[in-house]
């Protein structure tokens, strides 16, 4: 099983390892930022590549958040589109196992059938040689993935692409928590959606269910419902990666939590 924590991007690999863990999530660049991707690891892109592989580390990118391509704002969603690609492309010259990008949103007062067009249009435009991976949201009246019938209209917009077969989706259990979907049997509802959960954010919460607020808390410490945590984490069948409070210590800790109730 692949599981392993959001880390500092400067050295992933010792990151995990000292984690005992197998994957590594990290940032290239300023995550609040729109400059271009940097690889920082010291030897470069290459040797990154080289080097994860040869300690069987899986490296996955999160996209910065100030992108959305759902956007109708031009100003936003055509550098957005430009950046992600840069992500996508810098993704795969490190050899990532996937690029993660949150769904985005629309005004409260929009047509949210504009933000699921442009995702169609994103998709279609976009080179992607590493899988995009698009996570659910946890609050916002005009959010694209923050319920699972936007999630829906997401898969449906974009599942006549030539590129569908390239984008996944990576589940974020605070998220959903947040966003007022019950953890119990949720597997089941999104692969009935989009057949496919290709990453796990193994988050807990630090706020009541269907709050929207974005905020996580380490495993076993929130107010997600401990059994539908594990639930998903055995079910899912996907690599699992912590976005948890702390370092390495209380990265570990969440991780035997996975371990433990999943029984692996």
């Amino acid at each position: 099983m692949r599981a392993g924590a959001h880390v500092d991007s400067t050295d992933p690999i010792a990151e995990a390892i000292e984690r005992g863990a197998n994957a590594s999530q990290f940032f290239l660049g300023d995550p609040q930022g729109w400059k271009g991707p940097k690889v920082a690891y010291p030897a470069g892109a290459d040797a990154l590549r080289a080097d994860a592989e040869s300690a069987d580390v899986a490296l996955y990118v999160h996209a910065p958040y100030v992108l959305n391509v759902a956007t109708t704002n031009n100003r936003i969603r055509i550098p957005s589109r430009q950046q992600l690609q840069k992500q996508l492309t810098m993704a795969a010259e490190i050899g990532a196992a996937g690029l993660i990008v949150h769904g985005g949103h629309v005004l409260a007062a929009e047509d949210p059938e504009v933000g699921f067009a442009n995702w169609r249009k994103a998709v279609d435009g976009l080179s992607i040689d590493v899988p995009l991976l698009i996570e659910n949201t946890a609050g916002g009246a005009g959010a694209m993935t923050r319920t699972l019938e936007r999630i829906a209209r997401v898969w449906d917009a974009i599942s006549g692409s030539a590129n569908a077969d390239r984008v996944g989706l990576c589940l974020d259990t605070c998220h959903a928590h947040a966003a007022g979907n019950e953890l119990s049997g949720l597997v089941d509802r999104i692969m009935a959606i989009t057949g496919r959960i290709d990453l796990v954010h193994g988050n807990d919460s630090r706020d009541a269910f269907d709050s929207g607020a974005d905020r996580h808390a380490n495993l076993g410490k929130g107010q997600c419902d401990p059994e539908g945590l594990a639930e998903v984490f055995a079910t899912a069948g996907a690599p699992i990666i912590v976005e948890t409070p702390g370092g390495a210590a209380e990265h570990r800790a969440d991780l035997a939590w996975i371990r433990a109730t999943v029984h692996l």
